[in-house]
């Protein structure tokens, strides 16, 4: 559980910026509003758009003073470092073949970085920006959104402490139908960056939702992979990315499981589902049902345990935000990112002691993780899904 630092406690709050995320676009007002839900830190300068009109549209919106809006992220990186009272941090939220060069500046003028997953196009610039990160004593969180649920991270916490045994076998899932037709050519923005491999990198349903059921898998259960076998398809004719994958993994320790991931599976919204089988129980917890977990044992009736109604470990129970039956979702999970994130450099900047469980939001380490996680998929795709070692 996060305690309230004395600066907190002071009404001490953090300023950001923002770079991308502009009028028009989807998940910069998602972190905006969640970053706002805790109200520790407020937006005070932005380069939204390569549009300078976009920006100064939008920051208007945000009243941010027209001096702080900048058209270009070299030039906001530069101005915002040179600044006695220069943001905390700065929050990326651009197409993905862009994240490293705006991240590695922003290090380099000495500001902490969150940036949208995956957190480069490739695992050589991810260790980069770590190595960056850590000479410069910055922090990076990589906003893998769905470990902020407080249920998944009781699952953590179970896992950690025993209570499902000897993982054995994972079986997990994140199934859409959002392009399930060829939208890109239609002009819908999401869909033209996401298949484009020149904003994307090199792969698209592996690099956008199968890096979340990678990184949940590993938050969830500590398993590390080991080799891989991957096969990424594209079904829809046109498109140059991969809609749908099937990846079978092995885990050091001799654990198994097996990951799908589609683009195009019709009737489906946003599914993602964890399911991991130990030696004593199992569990199963779904992202559109995020408040429920299914527990199973060997020797006593099946439970489901309710976010606000059950009790769950401490670290977990920190993250609950509202009684029960009144489900939190989304937005609670990111902001519950952020609140880690934001206490984090709250107390960082202001002298405290820092402990282990303040770190609980996904580093730039497990960026990093997820970029080799999505380059090995794509080497064993084009190895006719031989079995590959995950470097």
């Amino acid at each position: 559980m996060i305690e309230s630092s004395q600066s907190e406690k002071m009404g001490v709050f953090l300023t950001y910026g923002m770079v991308g995320g502009g009028d028009g676009a989807f998940i910069g007002d998602v972190h905006r509003k969640a970053i706002a839900l805790d109200g520790k830190a407020r937006i005070v300068s932005g380069c939204f758009s390569t549009d300078p009109e976009n920006t100064s549209r939008t920051g208007a919106g945000l009243e941010i003073p027209p001096d702080r809006l900048y058209s270009t992220y070299e030039e906001m990186a530069l101005a915002e470092g040179k600044r006695e009272d220069r943001i905390d941090f700065v929050v990326i939220v651009t197409p993905n073949i862009t994240h490293y060069p705006i991240a590695k500046l922003f290090l380099e003028n000495h500001i902490n970085v969150v940036c949208d997953k995956p957190v480069t196009v490739t695992s050589a610039q991810a260790g980069e920006l770590k190595a960056l990160a850590k000479l410069n004593g910055l922090a990076f969180c990589v906003t893998y959104t769905y470990t902020g649920y407080p249920v998944a991270k009781h699952a953590r916490q179970m896992i950690q402490n025993g209570d499902l045994g000897k993982i054995r076998f994972v079986n997990a899932e994140y199934p859409q139908d959002w392009l399930g037709t060829l939208l890109e050519k239609t002009g819908q923005k999401q869909a033209a960056w996401r298949s484009d491999p020149e904003r994307a990198g090199a792969s698209n349903c592996v690099g956008d939702i199968g890096s979340h059921i990678e990184n949940m898998v590993s938050y969830m259960t500590g398993l590390k992979i080991e080799r891989l076998s991957a096969r990424l398809d594209t079904m829809v004719d046109g498109r140059k990315l991969d809609d749908n994958a099937t990846i079978m993994v092995n885990y050091q320790g001799g654990a198994t499981g097996v990951y799908w991931c589609s683009q195009i599976a019709v009737g489906n919204d946003n599914g993602l589902r964890v399911r991991i089988f130990g030696s004593k129980a199992s569990i199963e917890w779904a992202q559109e049902n995020p408040n429920y977990l299914k527990i199973s044992y060997l020797d006593q009736p099946t439970q489901i345990i309710s976010r606000g109604r059950d009790a769950l470990y401490p670290v977990a129970e920190g993250f609950s935000r509202i009684p029960p039956g009144h489900p939190e979702g989304y937005f609670e999970a990111f902001a519950n990112l952020y609140k880690s994130f934001v206490s984090f450099l709250m107390k960082n900047k202001q002298g405290e002691t820092l402990l282990p469980e303040d770190r609980d939001f996904p580093t730039i380490e497990q960026g990093e993780s997820g970029v080799k996680f999505i380059e090995t998929c794509v080497e064993s795709s084009n190895k006719n899904a031989s079995w590959t070692d995950v470097e």
